[in-house]
């Protein structure tokens, strides 16, 4: 398919404020919103408004499915969102890894501490063998936290799940791959109907094993949503090299080409780049893909 198709793109800014449900999320069958598109720490800010400063976390509406992908401070936003609704909540929440950029922001999550609520989690096991329940109760206890897991009052069901995973929900299907053995990191792909996103945002970076299965699981997909923004650098505050051949966006783009997808979303924005950065790389990545774009906190995509 070529990169000149386009998704339906919308904006609806993020605000401490609680909001009414988006026309899209109620007429539309499959949407993307980005509640928190930062990697490694949070970067409130000025200089960060445009693009937005929470961690990441991803909410995809399906078939009137709510999935979420990762728990970082945007899930505490999607959190007060859900909770003005004043209606049950059930949700199937999947993290790609328990580094804190990805589960910061349970701790937080309201709709897990309002009885009658439901949520299925998924999650592999960490390097060290804890499982995805072990990794959220261990964080909520003291000295780090002050409320522990079991204080939640909704029920919370935990699956244990491995990359070659296929995980049905009802007609919604949700493939999973090892992106990262370093940190035990997976990919999903959600397919519907005939329309995938994938989400594929702790890779290494180079051509790999890992590359090859990215390759496969975004075969054909209506949106790639990659972590090609952040820089190759070790220290990150000591600038970026997106000017190099070895910038990581630039293997997202490799990637997105090969396997025919229709739009690429980079993600997971490096916590040393400002609004003008992101602008910079956005504009260097299309010159390249034109169908791409740079995850914004509020950036809702319409695929089917």
């Amino acid at each position: 398919m070529s990169d000149s198709d386009s998704l339906s793109l919308t904006y609806s800014p993020i605000s401490e404020t609680p909001t009414e449900d988006s026309a899209a999320e109620q007429t539309v069958e499959f949407t993307v919103q980005f509640w928190g598109v930062r990697g490694s720490i949070p970067t409130p800010g000025a200089d960060t408004v445009r693009y937005g400063g929470n961690t990441a976390c991803v909410e995809i509406m399906v078939a009137g499915k709510r999935l979420i992908f990762d728990g970082g401070t945007g899930l505490r936003i999607l959190g007060k969102h859900l909770f003005h609704q004043r209606s049950i909540i059930n949700a199937h929440i999947f993290f790609t890894h328990t580094h804190w950029d990805r589960i910061q922001g349970f701790p937080f999550f309201i709709p897990a501490f309002t009885e009658g609520n439901c949520f299925h989690i998924y999650g592999a096991a960490a390097a060290n063998g804890a499982s995805i329940k072990q990794c959220l109760t261990d964080q909520m206890l003291r000295p780090n936290f002050f409320t522990p897991l079991q204080e939640m009052r909704s029920e919370m069901k935990f699956f244990n799940i491995s990359a070659g995973n296929i995980i049905p929900i009802d007609d919604i299907i949700v493939e999973t791959i090892s992106l990262n053995r370093s940190t035990s990191a997976l990919g999903y792909r959600v397919t519907w109907q005939g329309h995938s996103v994938v989400y594929a945002t702790d890779t290494d970076h180079c051509l790999s094993t890992e590359d090859q299965n990215l390759l496969y699981l975004a075969h054909q997909a209506d949106l790639l949503i990659y972590d090609g923004s952040y820089t190759d650098s070790p220290h990150p505050d000591k600038g970026s090299d997106e000017d190099t051949d070895l910038a990581p966006w630039r293997v997202g783009v490799e990637i997105a080409r090969n396997a025919g997808v229709r739009q690429l979303i980079m993600f997971h924005h490096s916590p040393a780049h400002d609004d003008n950065s992101l602008d910079y790389i956005e504009m260097e990545i299309q010159t390249k893909f034109s169908n791409a774009r740079l995850a914004r906190e509020g950036m809702i995509l319409q695929i089917a």
